[in-house]
C-alpha cells in the first residue's frame, strides 16, 4: 500500500492494476485510484487463462512483480507488460529473477516494506513517505462497535495462517496470562479475532476457558475481514505473531506487538512498531540452527514447532506496559500542543 501510495503522489493521473487474491480484495476493496483484478488461486491454470483473456486487450507500461511465489510468476507470463520489474537476484525467490527483465538495486538485509518500496523508488519516485489509507465502511465499523462494545480493549489474533510448516503460534497459556494483566493492570479487555478454521476455533475456546469470561471477547470465525479492520482500528493495540493482522495494525497506526521467534523482525515485524516487537528470533536460530543469525541467510525461517515457546509471558507483558506507556505519553505530547 505505501508502494501504491507512493506511486500516485507522483503520477496521479496513471492508471494502476492490482491483480490480488480474493481474500486480500475482500480487505482492501474501495481503494481509491486502484482497479482490482481478482484472482482466485485454488482455480490454477484455469483460472490464470481466464484472467489473461480478460486481460488480453491491456498492455501495461511496467508491469511491478511484487509477489516472489512461482504461480505469481507463471501468472505474469500472460501478461503485455513493456517491462517487467523484479527483485535482484539476492532477494528473489522461486527463481523470480527469470521472468523479469529489470531487476531492482541491490538492498541487503532490507524489510518487507523497504522492499516493496523500491519498487516505486527504480522507477523515480523520491517522495517515498508511508501512507496507506485503508478505506472503512460504516458497516465494518458497526460491525466493529457490536462486537466490542463501549469498554476500551486489545486485539489479540493468536494464530497465524493454517499452512505446512508454518509455526507462528504461540502458546495458549500465554496468550491467556497477556489477557489477565491486560485486565488487571489496565481494564482492558482483549478481542480474539482470526478466521473460522477448525484450528482457530479450538485455540480461541482454549484460551476464553483459561480466562475470567470478564477480560475476553471471543470473536474468532466471526467477523469480515473489514470488521477486523474496524476493530483494528479502534484497538488500543493488537498483539499477534506475523500474520495479516499485526501488518493491519501498522497500516492503520494502532500500536502493534509482533511475536517472532520463527521469522526474524529486523525484517518483517510490523514496521512502524518495530521496537516494540518480541523478539525470539536470535535464541531460535542458536537453539534449531544451531548459528548465530548473523551466520544465515537474511529470511532464514525457524521451522520448529517449539521456536515461539522460547517467548516467555513476561516478555509480551513487559512489552505491553512500554507500549501502552509509550503510546500515552505521545497522546499526552499531541495534546499539549495541540492546545
Amino acid at each position: 500500500m505505501p508502494t501504491v501510495r507512493a506511486l500516485q503522489r507522483q503520477w496521479p493521473d496513471a492508471r494502476i492494476t492490482w491483480i490480488i487474491g480474493k481474500g486480500e480484495h475482500s480487505l482492501l476493496a474501495g481503494l481509491s485510484g486502484v482497479e482490482f483484478v481478482v484472482y482466485d488461486k485454488s482455480t490454477g491454470i484455469a483460472g490464470m487463462r481466464a484472467l489473461w483473456r480478460q486481460l488480453a486487450d491491456t498492455r501495461f507500461d511496467v508491469l511491478l512483480h511484487m509477489q516472489q511465489a512461482i504461480r505469481a510468476s507463471v501468472l505474469s507470463l500472460g501478461l503485455k507488460a513493456d517491462v517487467r520489474v523484479g527483485y535482484d537476484k539476492a532477494r528473489a525467490k522461486d527463481a523470480q529473477h527469470w521472468f523479469t527483465q529489470h531487476q531492482l538495486a541491490p538492498h541487503p538485509n532490507a524489510h518487507v516494506l523497504e522492499s516493496f518500496m523500491d519498487f516505486a523508488r527504480v522507477l523515480g519516485v523520491e517522495d517515498d513517505r508511508l501512507a496507506w489509507d485503508l478505506p472503512v465502511p460504516d458497516t465494518a465499523r458497526n460491525e466493529a462497535q457490536v462486537i466490542s462494545g463501549e469498554t476500551p480493549y486489545l486485539v489479540i489474533n493468536p494464530c497465524s495462517n493454517v499452512r505446512l510448516r508454518n509455526f507462528r503460534n504461540w502458546s495458549v497459556e500465554g496468550y491467556a496470562s497477556v489477557i489477565e494483566h491486560a485486565w488487571v493492570q489496565h481494564g482492558l479487555k482483549s478481542v480474539l479475532t482470526g478466521g473460522g478454521s477448525a484450528l482457530e476455533r479450538e485455540i480461541g475456546e482454549q484460551i476464553e476457558a483459561l480466562c475470567q469470561p470478564a477480560s475476553v471477547i471471543n470473536a474468532i470465525g466471526g467477523t469480515s475481514l473489514k470488521g477486523v479492520l474496524a476493530l483494528i482500528d479502534q484497538a488500543q493495540a493488537v498483539i499477534a505473531p506475523d500474520t495479516g493482522p499485526i501488518h493491519m495494525a501498522n497500516a492503520m497506526g494502532t500500536p502493534a506487538l509482533g511475536l517472532y521467534a520463527s521469522t526474524n523482525p529486523q525484517r518483517a515485524a510490523p514496521y512502524l512498531w518495530r521496537d516494540f516487537a518480541v523478539n525470539a528470533y536470535p535464541d531460535a536460530v542458536r537453539t534449531y540452527l544451531h548459528k548465530s543469525v548473523d551466520e544465515v541467510s537474511w529470511g532464514q525461517r525457524v521451522r520448529h514447532p517449539s521456536a515461539m515457546m522460547l517467548i516467555k509471558a513476561d516478555d509480551v507483558i513487559a512489552k505491553l506496559d512500554t507500549l501502552l506507556a509509550h503510546t500515552a505519553l505521545t497522546a499526552s505530547a499531541g495534546s499539549t500542543d495541540e492546545d
